[in-house]
């Protein structure tokens, strides 16, 4: 009898522990999200300038997420009154950067860019320095390829700054900025929707993106209020931008162009405008870093008529999608991209929400997430790889003034 129970203890106790390992291997790091958000200004700092002040969220919000529904489960806050509203990580995705669009550093006239630490066990955050974006309202931030840069668009004032990257993933100061200047596009857009009052931008220059191409020779940065995508050589050593010859190509006046977006073969570049809701397609020649337009088609669904303002534009990870993002509309337009990078419209999605700024999609592609500012919420899609349709899950998150989102998948960073 004794023998018998000592081995049904030791069967049961080594079932047990099978049992452990076993959900532990099904179990991975988690999938971390961070939120970017338009914020107030926390005790003793001065007034913010943002899109609608004063903002409702409280910094940058972290969320892990369910891979298998999509669902976000809030985690944690890293408070700042500085409005964090675009995120992007370093090329080891060990720190995270954000714009902070305020008028002021200090007592100077000017945002700031922001470095985090990230803890490789639950992706919370430590500031690590920030410094001046040499303009106000830094609206975008991206990685340059070589991954020893920033570059960053200050949208008010229109001007972008160039910031070096360190050994430790802090931030020194520029080591270039350059003011827009031109004359500035009408108060109507050319190709605005019937109906449309749609004004944003046209009172003076207003840098709203910047990037570089594939290769990382040339940085391309829009000005929306010069109807303009500015196109410069980067001389990677010493962290410069020249003008490319030609240095801007134009959209129709006051149509405003506001983000691109490459397509994986990087030949083609796709340019949203916001007040005249329009996708335009040009030829990238990447060796000379010169555009040519070769299609106008309306982000909005047939026979709209209306005030709208576009926002995000994306393509999928194999390039047979684009997605356009328009507010007041509060839809996603979904566009198939032909053999010759041509856009055909094959549907549009309600986003669940007020005004979405921003969206993006997580790792693997399979969800969507869509960032309502004034809504307050992220509502989640599920993608359908083949026709390009978004499905809503059902979830929301629950957040103040969402701006940007990124995520961080902590078992593939280990």
């Amino acid at each position: 009898m004794l023998s018998l129970i000592s081995r049904r203890s030791f069967l049961s106790t080594a079932l047990a522990a099978s049992a452990a390992l076993t959900v532990h291997a099904k179990d991975p790091a988690p999938l971390i999200a961070y939120v970017g958000t338009f914020t107030s200004p926390l005790q003793n700092m001065k007034p913010t300038q943002v899109d609608l002040p004063p903002g409702n969220g409280q910094g940058i919000h972290l969320f892990e997420v369910n891979r298998s529904t999509g669902a976000m489960k809030p985690i944690g806050i890293h408070k700042l009154g500085t409005s964090p509203n675009c995120l992007t990580f370093n090329a080891a995705k060990t720190v995270l950067y954000s714009t902070n669009e305020t008028d002021h550093q200090g007592e100077n006239e000017a945002g700031s860019v922001s470095a985090f630490g990230i803890n490789p066990k639950d992706g919370h955050l430590t500031l690590l320095n920030t410094v001046s974006s040499g303009g106000k309202g830094p609206t975008y931030v991206s990685l340059h390829p070589s991954g020893r840069y920033l570059l960053v668009a200050n949208y008010f004032g229109g001007s972008a700054s160039v910031l070096p990257i360190k050994a430790d993933g802090s931030l020194g100061e520029a080591t270039d900025f350059k003011q827009d200047a031109g004359t500035i596009g009408p108060k109507k857009a050319t190709n605005a929707p019937p109906g449309s009052f749609a004004f944003s931008g046209h009172d003076q220059t207003h840098s709203h993106m910047i990037a570089a191409d594939a290769s990382g020779r040339h940085v391309l940065s829009v000005d929306l209020g010069l109807d303009q995508i500015l196109v410069w050589k980067f001389d990677e050593k010493q962290g410069k931008l020249t003008p490319n010859d030609p240095p801007h190509v134009s959209l129709p006046p006051g149509d405003g162009p506001r983000h691109f977006a490459f397509h994986p073969n990087n030949r083609w570049l796709y340019s949203l405008q916001e007040e005249g809701s329009t996708v335009v397609l040009f030829d990238y020649d990447a060796d000379k870093g010169r555009l040519s337009s070769r299609q106008t088609i309306s982000s909005l669904p047939p026979g709209f008529a209306g005030s709208n303002f576009c926002s995000e534009i994306l393509v999928s990870a194999d390039g047979r999608y684009v997605y356009a993002g328009n507010r007041l509309h509060d839809s996603i337009g979904i566009f198939s991209v032909g053999k010759d990078g041509t856009l055909s419209f094959v549907g549009e999605e309600w986003t669940h929400g007020d005004y979405p700024r921003s969206f993006n999609f997580d790792p693997t592609g399979e969800f969507f997430y869509c960032l309502n500012q004034r809504g307050d919420n992220v509502a989640i899609f599920r993608v359908d790889k083949k026709t390009g349709a978004l499905t809503f899950t059902g979830h929301y998150a629950a957040v103040g003034n969402p701006s940007s989102i990124v995520f961080l998948d902590l078992a593939k960073e280990k």
